[in-house]
């Protein structure tokens, strides 16, 4: 066998035993007389000792030429070792060689497999499987283990059935661009890879499975973030005669159940918020409530003082944020130069700060008395010691900017802390969105989500009034999971891809095998799916997931380490009847 024990198994009861170990080198300290090599492997460190009193001759040299990452394995005795390491488990202890195997040589590493590595991010990723073998990456692959066990033992005894989906499906026009695979056994034909199961998920309910899942891979052609991939995972859910308040009781029990197991932090609450209070209150979807900040619309306090800034604007809204007020001018034009980069596109920012002695000073004096002052104060909640920031603008836009400096915030006051977890539902989404440049409403979610019962009379009337029978689940300002209850009858379904431009054709062409199947007794239902790779990343503490994931992309979409995608040769686009045409 190739080993007895791992390099993090042993310790002081073993003293004595004869063990085998295998491993890689993780480092060399070579005295001459005595040489001392660390072996590392997925379970921790041991160190082994060469010692020329007590080794042969051969043994010595042998072990002198090892060099790191040499694949070796180990014979030996466990002794007490006289320098201690109480910082890991294996401290107490080392093994004195009486046997050496070099299972492989290693060339030298581009960069040092250790915690805190030299190695840059491109080099890393080019070498991934380097990467893996150090302990940050390691621990958040296991770490991702441990989250997606803990999903496929709560949703068992919850009495779901996992079922795999197809991967080479239909393309569909609506939500992000599919990629696409061409069918060599039907010529000009080609298959989706899947952005979501969602409507065979929809169909095992047809079929009476009741209750599904699947922790499933997805595909999506877009741009890329820090918390988005080309191909990711999804907990995939759908359940049959449900409303959604079963839903969200379901899958309270199951965030509930991985903050208690994996985190070992208890949660109480699940606070609701509609979608118009969250873009009120916050300015998006999925707020942070971990901290206040609240917007305040100041439009009637603020305007018509003469300020054409304001005058002239739509939306009016301030924050107060908390102990700012000690803000440097420096610090305060740090802040204006972030909201006016491109990438939040504000013109500028108002600020007042309300000092301890209760006297306010703002940047818009000339314009405002203390008495108008002490308005915004009591508006924003400001205390005495905050600062007050202002923006003003079209109001859609205005708000997605002051949330986004709402965040930064967040960050720079520390309080976003990764060991705080507050969920929330956002619930009662708009049904339908329109969109200027197509000139027609598109799902807010997905074509197939419920309108709410009460809101079916406006889909003739005013669409884009209808509410959605939809909720996202939202973790410390982060989505982490949306649904909704589904339509389950033809005619309501029809009337939806009416309503979404479709043609009676071109809805049977895309979607007809669904509307076939609504006509032979589809149950009620609805379901809802997290994103796994992100809530894995926050559970874990951060919100990038690209280190969760064991070979991830760039943000080009490039697999850097296997040079992908690539070219296919001209053979092959033959077989497949394509022909590229690229100047």
């Amino acid at each position: 066998m190739y080993r007895s024990h791992t390099c993090g198994q042993l310790n002081s009861s073993k003293i004595g035993n004869e063990v085998t170990l295998s491993g890689w080198v993780q480092k060399i300290r070579n005295k001459g007389f005595m040489i001392w090599v660390d072996l590392r492997d997925r379970y921790g460190i041991t160190q082994l000792i060469f010692d020329e009193e007590r080794s042969s001759e051969d043994l010595m040299k042998k072990a002198a030429t090892l060099g790191r990452e040499f694949v070796i394995q180990v014979k030996g005795e466990v002794i007490e070792r006289e320098s201690k390491n109480p910082n890991i488990a294996t401290g107490e202890i080392e093994v004195l060689v009486k046997d050496l195997d070099i299972l492989n040589a290693s060339l030298t590493p581009p960069f040092t497999i250790e915690d805190e590595t030299d190695g840059g991010e491109d080099l890393r990723m080019k070498h991934r499987y380097l990467d893996i073998r150090r302990n940050p990456v390691k621990n958040k692959l296991v770490f991702r283990h441990k989250v997606g066990m803990q999903v496929r033992n709560f949703l068992s005894n919850q009495g779901f059935i996992e079922v795999e989906t197809p991967y080479l499906i239909k393309s569909t026009p609506e939500g992000a661009r599919d990629f696409v695979v061409p069918s060599r056994m039907n010529e000009g034909q080609f298959y989706a890879l899947p952005q979501s199961p969602q409507t065979f998920k929809q169909l095992l309910m047809v079929g009476g499975m009741d209750k599904y899942f699947q922790i499933v891979k997805c595909f999506r052609d877009e741009d890329l973030r820090a918390d988005r991939q080309p191909e990711f995972t999804q907990i995939d859910c759908e359940m049959a005669f449900v409303e959604q308040e079963d839903i969200l009781n379901i899958f309270e029990g199951l965030t509930r159940h991985l903050l208690k197991e994996i985190n070992n932090v208890d949660v109480d609450t699940f606070p609701r918020m509609t979608y118009d209070e969250a873009m009120r209150k916050y300015g998006n979807d999925k707020p942070d409530i971990r901290f206040g900040m609240e917007f305040a619309e100041l439009n009637d306090i603020a305007k018509n003082k003469g300020f054409n800034v304001f005058d002239q604007q739509e939306l009016v809204v301030g924050i107060a944020v908390p102990g700012a007020a000690a803000y440097t001018r420096k610090q305060i034009d740090a802040l204006i130069s972030w909201v006016k980069r491109p990438q939040i596109g504000a013109n500028g920012l108002v600020w007042a700060k309300y000092n301890e002695d209760a006297s306010l000073k703002s940047s818009v004096d000339k314009f405002y008395s203390q008495e108008d002052l002490q308005e915004w104060a009591k508006a924003t909640g400001a205390n005495p010691g905050d600062l007050i920031l202002v923006m003003a603008g079209d109001a859609g836009k205005t708000r997605s900017q002051l949330s986004a400096l709402r965040m930064h915030l967040g960050n720079e006051l520390g309080l976003r802390k990764a060991d705080e977890f507050a969920p929330l539902w956002v619930i009662d989404f708009p049904l339908l969105e329109w969109d200027e440049e197509t000139e027609r409403y598109h799902a807010m979610h997905h074509p197939f989500t419920s309108p709410k019962v009460e809101d079916i009379p406006l889909l003739e009337t005013d669409p884009g009034k209808v509410r959605a029978n939809a909720y996202d689940l939202v973790l410390n300002g982060n989505e982490i999971g949306g649904g909704s209850i589904r339509i389950h009858d033809k005619e309501t379904q029809s009337k939806m891809f009416s309503h979404l431009g479709f043609t009676e054709e071109e809805a049977k062409e895309q979607f007809g095998f669904l509307m076939n199947a609504f006509q032979y007794g589809a149950p009620p239902h609805g379901g809802i799916a997290f994103g796994f790779d992100r809530l894995t990343a926050i559970l874990g503490g951060q919100e990038t997931i690209r280190d969760f994931i064991a070979f991830p992309k760039n943000n080009a979409g490039r697999d850097v380490m296997i040079d992908a995608p690539s070219k296919l040769d001209e053979e092959q686009l033959k077989e497949l009847s394509l022909k590229l045409n690229i100047e």
